[in-house]
Order: C-alpha cells, then sequence, then structure tokens
C-alpha cells in the first residue's frame, strides 16, 4: 500500500473545491453570519441531504430568528416547518430545548469549544466540530460519513466509525488543515468520491488513492 501525503491531497482538492456546491453549513455561515443559524442548520442536516435541508433552513429563519423566538414557537409549528427532514420529530423536540439549556448552563450564549457543544440536545461530535470551527473559526475536524469513507478508502487511516476516524486525523493531520477536512472532502464525495461506485476515472487524486474497500468504481 502507497503512503498517502495528505497535504497534496488537500492541496490538490482546494484546487477544484469551486467546482461543486459548499456543504450546507457553508452557504448558511454566508448567508446568516450567525452560530445560532449554524447550530440550527447542523442540527437539522443530520441523515438529511444539503440540498433538501437548505430550503427548510430559508422557511425555517423566517419564523425563528434567535434564542427567543425559538423558545415562544409551538413544538407543533416547530415541527411543521421542518417536516421535510428525516427525523423532524426528534430535532423539533432537540430545537425546543436549546433555549432553556442553554439559558442555565453557558448565560444565553452558544458555546464555543466541542466538549460543550456536545452536552446540547441533538449534538454529536460531528455538529460539535462544525460549529465549533464555522461559527467561532476555532481548529476542529468535522467528520461525517464522507470524511471518514474517504479517508479509510484512501488508505489515511483504517476505522471503524467516524468518532474513530476524528481521533485519528487530530493526530495524523497539521492542525492548520484541520478546518478544511470538511470543507473540501463532504463536496469531493457527493459529487466524486461517492460511497457506491466512486468516480475514479474522473478523480482528481486517484494517483494518490489506494482504493481501499472499493468494490465497483465508475
Amino acid at each position: 500500500m502507497k503512503k498517502v501525503n495528505i497535504s497534496i491531497i488537500i492541496r490538490i482538492l482546494s484546487n477544484h473545491v469551486k467546482e461543486f456546491n459548499p456543504p450546507l453549513i457553508e452557504s448558511v455561515s454566508e448567508n446568516y453570519r450567525n452560530p445560532f443559524f449554524i447550530l440550527v442548520s447542523t442540527i437539522l442536516s443530520a441523515r438529511t441531504k444539503d440540498s433538501l435541508t437548505e430550503k427548510v433552513c430559508n422557511i425555517l429563519f423566517k419564523h425563528v430568528k434567535s434564542l427567543n423566538s425559538l423558545e415562544k414557537i409551538s413544538l407543533s409549528k416547530l415541527e411543521q416547518l421542518i417536516k421535510p427532514v428525516n427525523f423532524y420529530k426528534t430535532k423539533a423536540r432537540h430545537l425546543k430545548e436549546l433555549p432553556k439549556l442553554l439559558k442555565d448552563e453557558f448565560n444565553n450564549k452558544i458555546p464555543k469549544d466541542v466538549d460543550s457543544l456536545v452536552k446540547l440536545p441533538g449534538v454529536g461530535r460531528k455538529t460539535a466540530n462544525i460549529v465549533s470551527a464555522i461559527a467561532f473559526g476555532l481548529d476542529a475536524i468535522g467528520v461525517d460519513t464522507h470524511v471518514h469513507t474517504i479517508m479509510n478508502r484512501l488508505g489515511y487511516v483504517k476505522t471503524s466509525n467516524p468518532e474513530e476516524t476524528e481521533k485519528e486525523l487530530r493526530r495524523k493531520v497539521l492542525v492548520k488543515y484541520w478546518k478544511k477536512i470538511n470543507y473540501l472532502f463532504v463536496p469531493f464525495g457527493q459529487n466524486i468520491c461517492t460511497p457506491v461506485s466512486p468516480h475514479c476515472s474522473a478523480c482528481f487524486i486517484r494517483k494518490y488513492c489506494n482504493r481501499v474497500g472499493v468494490k465497483t468504481k465508475r
């Protein structure tokens, strides 16, 4: 198996990333520039396509613009607004729990660090890392299924789940690249290095990839 130079791969993907639609949270951060909107969007995006989540967020944010308005909106109304996303009832319940928890434990402010963010309802490590990196500019690695799959496919890590992948990437990747991982590898995974039958013939980094576990490709 050839050695994987992640710095070269990041540089190549950086040159091509604008060919794809950016990850949802990058768009939200540009349009709304507020940690509240970034947190809510990331919670809603779990197990839901970015394009659908973005449509739902654009509707939701006409009604919910702050923790105060989130606290005031009824659960049934909130469920109605976010119904297109997967697990909307669970996500609505988590969102309704946010204002009180933030008021009681975080002085009505969204925390910046990952360890505090994961204490919030509906927030796992992926969400916490993304919010920490994008909303607050801290060094964090948001590892979703795309990042996890691609890093294993490259042969850069050998892990069983995104949490293990995050731990390995924190150990192996230079800190200056951490915030770029999600931004680069998610659209790459959505468009080229797809979970099933990746487009290896169109891949910019194919000569650096070990294609671990790839049985069918295009």
